[in-house]
This record gives structure tokens, sequence and C-alpha cells, in this order.
């Protein structure tokens, strides 16, 4: 019985400590042959009662059983079919409530850190914005506009920019040439070269997600990507949670729901009471992304430079009629 009891404390033991070394989903070597593999618990819950010890990247010998082992080039392959197939029955927008915005910057820096981009390095923009010259201006909030018929990917020489059955259009770096005919495509200007190494290096148990684009390539191109590794776990874009306003929301479509984590509307209706609209929508890309115009604003326009420093003020002292 005493034997009995040691076994199953030591085998939760070793899965406690797989859990506390990341190996669940982690780059490993396999002792003795040197050949770089990915451990991964397997779905079916089947055991083959054969263990094979593993070091780990920090040194540490493990045991795991044999059918928790595959490849890390065959789930690198899985990974990139998951992204590129995206999620089904969903149709992904954004909604940016202008009259709410006031330049916080919060959208921004959850960005950047959510998807480790370097300070400079910007996937969701923020503008000041006047249409002309009688008029008032307004902060403007930009992030990659998913189009449904996206210029971005019809020009991609080698596949490296695709469009997903939910609407998410995504860089896969690995495959990308930095050829920037994308950003040439791009009437928004929604795409950033990475003309640096941005010296980001994957944690342990981590492999490269398209999802995410972690990490990013030098001489590749990078963007906005609507946090679709959030979506596969069912939570709202960094963005959205982020800003203090509830600038943004986010939803599906599909449900004809869009929320910023504490209102929620129906779109159809908002796009009706509010008049949306699509920004350039002339130009025939369709965006994923509308916006509510900033009518009866809730912060005066200047608000939005009271806390920023004096780099971010720069950007907006030339800012005039568009």
């Amino acid at each position: 019985m005493k034997e009995k009891e040691d076994n199953e404390n030591a085998h939760s033991s070793r899965r406690s400590f797989l859990r506390k070394m990341g190996i669940g989903a982690g780059a490993v070597t396999l002792a003795g042959i040197g050949a770089t593999s990915l451990v991964k618990s397997n779905e079916s819950g089947s055991q083959s009662g054969t263990t094979i010890k593993l070091l780990t990247t920090d040194g540490q010998l493990v045991e795991v059983d044999k059918n928790d082992i595959r490849p890390a080039k065959e789930l690198l392959a899985e990974k990139k079919s998951e992204a590129r197939a995206g999620l089904p029955n969903r149709k992904f927008a954004m909604v940016i409530d202008l009259a709410r915005c006031k330049n916080a910057r919060k959208c921004v820096e959850a960005c950047q850190e959510g998807h480790k981009l370097p300070k400079d390095h910007e996937w969701m923009k923020l503008y000041l914005l006047q249409d002309d010259e009688h008029t008032a201006k307004y902060w403007f909030p930009r992030p990659c506009f998913h189009c449904d018929k996206p210029m971005c990917v019809s020009v991609c020489p080698v596949g490296a920019t695709f469009k997903r059955q939910d609407g998410i259009v995504l860089v896969d770096n690995q495959r990308c040439i930095g050829c920037k005919f994308c950003m040439t495509g791009c009437p928004f200007s929604a795409r950033v070269f990475n003309w640096k190494d941005p010296e980001v290096r994957l944690e342990e148990g981590q492999i490269y997600d398209p999802e995410t684009n972690i990490p990013a390539v030098e001489g590749t191109v990078g963007k906005c990507v609507f946090c679709a590794d959030n979506l596969r776990r069912n939570e709202l874009p960094r963005c959205v949670t982020a800003c203090p306003m509830g600038v943004i929301f986010f939803g599906d479509l599909m449900e004809d729901t869009v929320t910023n984590g504490n209102e929620t509307f129906r779109f159809s209706k908002l796009m009706y009471d509010r008049a949306g609209y699509r920004f350039r929508e002339e130009l025939g890309t369709l965006p994923s992304v509308y916006y509510l115009p900033p009518t009866q604003r809730m912060f005066p326009v200047e608000r939005g430079l009271d806390d920023a420093d004096e780099n971010i003020k720069g950007r907006y002292k030339s800012a005039g009629p568009r």
C-alpha cells in the first residue's frame, strides 16, 4: 500500500515539476540523441507506460511518458495551420467610439507589452485629425483594419500575408521576405517594418505563433493582429481591456454583438443609432474596423496632451485638416 502511495506521490510530483518547468509546451533536448523535441500533454490522455529521460534547457533531468513527446517541427506546422484557418463560424469586428477617446495611449502600451514591441514600434497608432479648417479636431486610434478585401494579401508574392475565415489578416514572419509590397499595397499605412532585431527571444515553453507574431524578425513586416491569441482563449484584445474610457468595442458580426468589457451592444443597432462608418470606405477594401463619429465628446481634445511627454506632443504640433 505504501509503495502504491509513494508511486502516486512521485507521479504527482513529476506532473507538478513539469508544469513549473513549462515543459507542458516547451522545447527540451532528448537525452542521448540531441534532437530538439516538444513535450505536450496528449489530448487523448493515453499513456504508453514507457518513460523517457529528457534534459531541460536549464540542465534538469526529468522523465515523461513517451506518448507526450512530439517533434517541435510537427507542433510548429500545426500551430501555423491553426493560425491560417482561424476560428470557425466567426466574423470579428472592432468599433471605435471617437467621442470617448482622449489619447490616453493605454491601448498602445498594452499592445506593445502584449506583443513585446519596442517603445518606438507601434501597431496601434493615435492620430489627431481635423476634417476641415472649420471643424474641430479629434483623436483617431488606428489599428490594422483587417479588410475583407485586403490589398496587402493580394500583393504578397510568397503568401506570408493571409486572411483567415474569421476575417483576421495575419503575417507569418518566418515566410516573409521583407519585400514591403504589403506596405505599399496597404492604403492605411497599418504595417511596420522591423528594421533591426528587436532582441526578443521566446520564453521557455513557447514556439513561434503567427497569432502573436512573437518574436518579430529583423527584415520582416509586423502589424496589429487583433490579438488572435486572446480570441482563441475567448478573451478580448488587449487594447480593448486596457482603454480606461471604453473607447474600443470588439465582437462577432455573426452574433451581432460588440463589447468593451463593461458595455455590450447590438452591433447593427449601434451603427444605426450612432451613424457608424468605415474609414475611407470609398477605397473598397471593406475594413473590419468601424468608427462612431466624435459627436458630444466626453473630453476636450486638448486634454489628450495633458500627460504626454514632449516627444508625443511634438507629433501633433502640425496637426491640421487632412
